[in-house]
């Protein structure tokens, strides 16, 4: 099996909601021996010394300092999926059905999560003595699911809608037996404690695995953008940078426009490279001048039914290598300086590489680089892997493409780029 396909299933597996995402990246960066920042204190930083500051509960910026310190190497992914998020009083009876009153999170491919296993998992605030306290829960135990309406009796083409056709059904109606009653009965609650909101969604409970003849496709769910954290966490942990601050920045809420305190539109990313400027006595636009960003968030590959639907002459593979994006309008923030610069550093790190446009007749999605670009003016491109049902509620990528990520954003933290001129060095 392909280096590093059963962490990327186990990490997935392990992320059923992003708080629990968020959980379980701090437990590795500790065992790492990276030390946690509050964002209420003040930073004393110190050279060759790795730190992590999470913001939201579901955002986290992760970064190591060496020391000689030019400007910064940051990957940024996101860690949400489309799915459902759980209204507050979210138990509704409908006939002889218990079901739960939900909403639509993100674009979602609607079919794919009809008929299957689905589990709730996500964060409950309850009362304390001093105040309010957080817990972490996933109803893993109880499978709920939401019915599709048989062939029979649609007569015809159904026009699905959100309140009425998707819906989970959580149980058969019993008074004695109310979804909060079994929310209650986590381990994390004692009884006598008041719940007083939740931040809750659901989750398909299949697991990931390999597939394929030669076991070179992975399916799975949230592999956009689970996949990209994973593969840029790895080459974070991996990397040995030279002279340039590394950062590994993983926002929530991409998949509704980022538009949170802690997504990518907030001031999150730019507060904290402030912040490290300001401890470490660094000129802010010297650093600047000398950083890059990559937006790492997965790309369509050309489908086996529908390869019409792919730009003629920039399609992408799976199995095929790192993807680079385009877009004359900025939905990627790939420019030739960009491209080239990282297209070198894939040719250092022996990584294989592929371009990737949208048909000019189809508008395709945008990424949370151009949002940083609006308040952090640095170089920047856009990169991904090559995926098959992106938004549905399984999606399916190459197994060999991981790896190729992996080794080409190592590369890009390690690597330094001098500029002189028109010409740019890379060590």
């Amino acid at each position: 099996m392909e280096k590093y396909v059963n962490e990327l299933l186990n990490f997935i597996e392990s992320s059923p909601s992003v708080y629990h995402n968020i959980h379980l990246i701090k437990a590795i960066l500790k065992n790492f021996k990276f030390i946690e920042l509050s964002e209420d204190k003040k930073w004393d930083l110190i050279p060759n010394q790795s730190y992590y500051v999470v913001r939201g509960g579901a955002s986290i910026i992760t970064f190591k300092v060496p020391e000689v310190q030019n400007g910064f190497h940051i990957v940024a992914s996101h860690n949400d999926s489309p799915s459902f998020k759980i209204k507050p009083n979210g138990e509704i009876s409908s006939g002889s059905f218990k079901k739960l009153n939900t909403e639509p999170y993100g674009g979602m491919l609607i079919n794919t999560w009809f008929d299957r296993p689905l589990g709730i998992a996500g964060r409950v605030f309850v009362k304390t003595l001093d105040g309010v306290d957080m817990r972490l829960v996933n109803l893993s135990g109880h499978n709920i699911v939401i019915p599709s309406l048989a062939a029979h009796l649609k007569g015809g083409n159904l026009d699905l809608n959100f309140q009425n056709d998707l819906l989970p059904v959580v149980g058969l109606t019993d008074e004695y037996n109310t979804f909060m009653n079994q929310l209650k009965k986590c381990s994390v609650f004692s009884d006598d404690e008041e719940i007083l909101s939740h931040d809750l969604f659901l989750y398909n409970k299949e697991k990931g695995c390999v597939a394929g003849l030669n076991n070179e496709l992975i399916i799975s769910p949230k592999l956009d953008d689970l996949e990209c954290v994973f593969s840029s966490l790895e080459a974070f942990l991996e990397a040995k940078p030279k002279s340039n601050i590394s950062v590994c920045a993983i926002f929530d809420n991409e998949e509704v426009g980022s538009g949170s305190n802690h997504g990518a539109a907030s001031t999150f990313l730019t507060d904290v490279l402030e912040r490290i400027c300001n401890s470490l006595n660094i000129d802010k636009y010297v650093a600047y001048a000398n950083s890059m960003l990559v937006s790492a968030d997965n790309a369509h590959a050309v489908h086996p039914a529908h390869p019409e639907k792919s730009d003629p002459t920039n399609n992408v593979h799976m199995n095929k290598g790192v993807v680079i994006k385009y877009h004359s309008a900025f939905s990627y923030t790939t420019e030739g300086v960009s491209a080239s610069i990282f297209k070198a550093i894939c040719d250092k790190a022996g990584v294989k590489y592929q371009d990737y446009t949208n048909r000019s007749d189809l508008r395709g999605g945008s990424t949370l680089g151009r949002i940083q670009l609006e308040k952090l003016s640095i170089k920047a491109l856009d990169v991904g892997l090559a995926q098959l049902a992106m938004h549905s509620s399984n999606e399916i990528a190459g197994a060999k493409d991981i790896k190729e990520m992996v080794l080409a954003l190592k590369e890009f933290y390690q690597s330094n780029i001098e500029i002189n001129n028109t010409t740019f060095i890379i060590k």
